[in-house]
């Protein structure tokens, strides 16, 4: 969503480097190209220009740090700025000292209070919580059966009667009293537009449910419209904070650098995605940092954290480094890689891209192609590539729907990292001359020192993962 931005943010601050020093007139001129390029992202006219200004007060600030040069300093303001629009802090849950605690999710119809509402009861559940679904939304057609089917998938039980809204959500409440459940997301009806007859069901929702949390789903393609719509339902329900959704749209992302500003509430999550798993908190920090071609390790990291089986990344790591590696385990670390999300969205949090990168240029069905050539393999051929010839990759690429070239072509390449893997991790050997003085622990001679550097930079080499298989990387 922030590609645009992020493209034009790059060229302006990479003019700047060649710069020694920069002069109060060439900050201005660059804070008028960094507004320009917010107004373009269809950033809100008066968050622009407060950027612009607390940015600049920033830049020409006494205490700016002299080490830095004119590029970083700009960066550095522009970062923190754009850290403090979006919230500072990602919002912290606290939940109710006596169960349940209730969340309110509110919106307009066509933004994914549904499917979000299941989103959300999937991340209590991975906070270790036991949520409970209620769905008051009586006005869609189908829309509590669609909220069965999704909650059926995380395993979340769904309660809602045909009736009233305002008493099915009073039900539910006891329900999950009564059967131990500690949180509850209650989904609610939207319009079109925001009608008084909607507002006046809310209220009344909301005056019977008492939530601890009043969520707004907005829907990030919608543009300056969704800060008008978040206006008014503050104005009626007094929203906590927001979650927003299709964050990984097209659209220019505007309406997610002007919310916070706008309606004075923070964005509690958002929405990255079709899938369930595609749904995180909301940090300002990262986001700023992806905005800014920075990356996002921490988000990397957790998503990492949530798809790789520690003890399972282990082994692997072992059999690799050993030479054990089969086609059968290189299968189940892809298998694991998909749980982490979209690989562009993946590309996308790693940080020092080179220049003129582009994460939407990563070609996610070489995965998939990958994938179906390992699948079409006998187990033999899996645990040992050697025996497959030419009949053998005329057969696979067959039943994979590839190219006998992509099957040669795979092949090698795993070869390669093999062998690369191998090689990286040698055994040290232990030289012991006879007459030799022991040297003092600590205190190595310079003949360690070089062997130890050695050894240190071929770890991090074998490190680099080539994405050039799946997408060009180069201007």
């Amino acid at each position: 969503m922030f590609d645009s931005l992020t493209n034009r943010l790059g060229d302006i601050f990479g003019r700047l480097k060649s710069k020694g020093r920069l002069s109060e007139t060439q900050i201005n001129d660059v804070l008028e190209e960094v507004r320009t390029a917010l107004l373009e992202a269809d950033v809100n006219l008066q968050v622009a220009k407060d950027f612009q200004r607390n940015v600049r007060a920033r830049c020409l600030s006494a205490e700016v740090h002299k080490a830095l040069n004119p590029a970083q300093q700009v960066i550095k303001s522009v970062n923190e700025e754009l850290v403090s629009i979006l919230g500072g802090e990602a919002l912290t849950i606290s939940y109710a000292d006596k169960p349940p605690t209730v969340v309110l999710l509110a919106g307009l119809q066509g933004v994914g209070k549904t499917t979000n509402a299941v989103k959300l009861a999937k991340w209590f559940k991975s906070q270790g919580r036991n949520p409970l679904l209620i769905g008051a939304d009586l006005q869609r057609p189908a829309a509590v059966e669609q909220l069965r089917t999704l909650a059926n998938q995380i395993d979340v039980p769904v309660f809602s009667q045909g009736s009233d809204p305002v008493m099915v959500a009073a039900k539910g409440i006891k329900e999950a009293k009564a059967t131990g459940r500690d949180v509850v997301i209650c989904d609610t009806a939207g319009r079109l537009t925001i009608d008084e007859e909607m507002m006046q069901q809310l209220r009344q929702i909301s005056d019977s449910v008492e939530p601890h949390y009043t969520f707004l789903v907005i829907d990030a393609m919608t543009g300056q419209e969704a800060l008008n719509v978040a206006e008014s339902f503050h104005n009626q329900l007094e929203l906590d904070a927001m979650v927003i959704t299709k964050l990984d749209g097209d659209a220019r992302g505007g309406a997610a650098l002007s919310a916070k500003s706008v309606v004075g509430k923070p964005i509690a999550f958002a929405s990255i995605g079709e899938k369930l798993e595609d749904f995180e908190q909301f940090h300002p920090d990262r986001l700023a940092s992806r905005i800014l071609g920075m990356g996002d390790v921490l988000t990397l990291i957790e998503k990492a954290e949530d798809a790789f089986d520690e003890e399972e990344a282990k082994k692997a790591t072992q059999k690799l480094i050993s030479g054990q590696f089969t086609l059968e385990d290189f299968l189940e670390q892809m298998q694991q890689l998909k749980k982490m999300g979209p690989l562009e969205n993946i590309v996308g949090m790693m940080p020092d891209l080179p220049p003129g990168a582009d994460p939407s240029d990563v070609d996610e069905s070489r995965l998939a192609r990958m994938e179906a050539i390992i699948t079409s393999m006998t187990v033999e051929e899996r645990n040992n590539p050697t025996v497959i010839d030419g009949s053998r990759r005329s057969r696979i690429a067959k039943g994979s729907g590839t190219s006998v070239q992509e099957v040669s072509s795979l092949l090698k390449q795993f070869k390669e990292i093999k062998r690369m893997m191998k090689g990286a991790v040698k055994p040290r050997r232990k030289n012991k001359r006879k007459g030799s003085k022991k040297r003092k622990k600590g205190n190595p001679s310079s003949r360690e020192k070089q062997k130890n550097q050695f050894e240190i930079s071929q770890s991090e080499t074998s490190d680099e993962f080539d994405l050039s298989e799946f997408g060009t990387f180069s201007n």
